[in-house]
């Protein structure tokens, strides 16, 4: 069965795993380069927060929502 893990390449060209990862001596790795930098958490975020900003300011978000402010009001 084939799975992916993400990576990143550090300064000196190595290849970094994101999460720990546990294989058998002697597994064969392929590595793809994808064309796009990593990006760090924090840029991620600023960057979908447009497109969640109108998901939030929907009227039938605030109706989702609305027995949580009035458990809080009283």
């Amino acid at each position: 069965m084939l799975q992916t893990y993400e990576a990143t390449v550090d300064q000196k060209g190595n290849i970094r795993l994101i999460k720990p990862v546990a294989l058998p001596p002697g597994h064969r790795v392929l590595v793809t380069v994808l064309e796009e930098p990593a990006l760090d958490i924090a840029e991620t975020a600023l960057l979908s927060e447009a497109a969640l900003a109108q998901a939030w300011n929907q009227p039938e978000e605030d109706a989702a929502w609305a027995h949580l402010q009035q458990a809080q009001s009283s």
